[in-house]
């Protein structure tokens, strides 16, 4: 027990390793990327000379001093500022320094945007955009997952039927992302039968009470965590029944009913444990869809998580917030990875850590 234990700490930290360097890289693209190679940097240069050129030549002191003069203050002021901010440094070295600290989400403030409380804090920006984004995806991944699961397994005992020939004709429709059903349900239930909101996390100005706020969270969730489950449920459920139909006919389960075992024991022993590896690995893939289709989703429904904030960043040319929600993005995607092999370990007896079969 205690070697299966050591083995598993040990492959998750080498995963976790691997893992972090993908991060790395990913953010260090970024940063290059959001900076477009030093360019934002130069445009800084000009944006800090030209506010101080205006405080000086506004300034009603410097009135009557020479053209020349005003021009030397400016340019002394201008570096004394530049030092400030690291802008006398070459943009390679700067970047390094810029790749560390936005992995340690230590990003300082923000160019533009603010939390809802006012604060330019990137860090706290973030963390308050980064649990409406958990608790959207979170709701609607769980949704998926179990009523895929519930209607595949009822649809692999009832092959050919009404609702399983149903499910068969729908399955192209998670082809479209859940934004685009999104746009749909919007212009029903809130342009034409006004019986829900048109976007948002809670009312305004927000309930204070705690089951009232409950109850307006939940009024807003329903349309966004619907378009998300049309989305993706009817390709699950097809993909999920077919894996539940083919293992049904293997000849160990013909075996076990001829031993007299329960449909419901045959179900849960030989039809849905032989499938969870497949099944869950599919619901992972679907949940880093889920992480990267956030953007567009968050900003049609309005919703006050980590795809709008990144967008309005991405508009205003905010970088210290465009490389936060990218780390978090690449810290969420390399734990859902990170789980998925663990939990691929534990629910498939074949595989063994070492990476090699049994």
């Amino acid at each position: 027990m205690g070697g299966s234990l050591m083995k598993i700490s040990r492959y998750l930290v080498v995963r976790a390793i691997l893992l972090f360097f993908t991060v790395v890289v990913a953010v260090y693209i970024t940063v290059l990327i959001a900076n477009m190679g030093g360019h934002m940097d130069q445009i800084r240069r000009d944006q800090i000379k030209f506010d101080i050129a205006q405080a000086v030549y506004a300034d009603p002191a410097n009135v009557g001093v020479p053209s020349a003069e005003l021009r030397r203050m400016v340019d002394e002021r201008a570096e004394l500022q530049y030092r400030r901010m690291g802008l006398d440094r070459p943009f390679i070295a700067r970047s390094f320094d810029y790749l560390f600290t936005a992995l340690s989400l230590r990003l300082g403030r923000s160019e533009y945007l603010t939390s809802d409380a006012g604060s330019r804090e990137v860090q706290r920006i973030l963390a308050e955009r980064l649990m409406p984004t958990l608790v959207l995806l979170g709701t609607a991944g769980l949704l998926v997952f179990f009523l895929a699961i519930f209607i595949s397994l009822s649809l692999s005992r009832r092959y050919g039927s009404i609702a399983d020939r149903t499910v068969i004709a729908l399955a192209p429709t998670s082809a479209a992302p859940g934004w685009f059903y999104g746009i749909f349900l919007i212009l029903l239930f809130a342009a034409v039968l006004r019986v829900m909101p048109w976007g948002g996390m809670v009312a305004a100005p927000p309930p204070r009470e705690p089951l009232a706020y409950a109850l307006s969270l939940l009024r807003h969730l329903t349309l966004p965590v619907t378009a998300i489950v049309l989305g993706a449920i009817f390709g699950g459920i097809y993909n999920w029944r077919t894996f539940f139909l083919i293992y049904s006919s293997e000849d160990y389960v013909e075996l076990a009913r001829a031993k007299g075992l329960g449909s419901r024991a045959i179900q849960n022993r030989y039809i849905l444990r032989p499938t969870l590896p497949t099944i869950i690995t599919q619901f992972m893939l679907s949940v880093i869809t889920m992480w990267m289709g956030a953007i567009v989703l968050e900003t049609v429904f309005n919703w006050p998580g980590l795809g709008r904030l990144y967008l309005n960043a991405v508009n205003l040319g905010d970088t210290p917030i465009i490389v936060g929600v990218v780390v978090i993005y690449g810290y969420l995607l390399a734990g859902t990875v990170l789980l998925l092999d663990f939990i691929y370990a534990l629910v498939d007896p074949r595989i063994r850590v070492t990476g090699g079969n049994r």
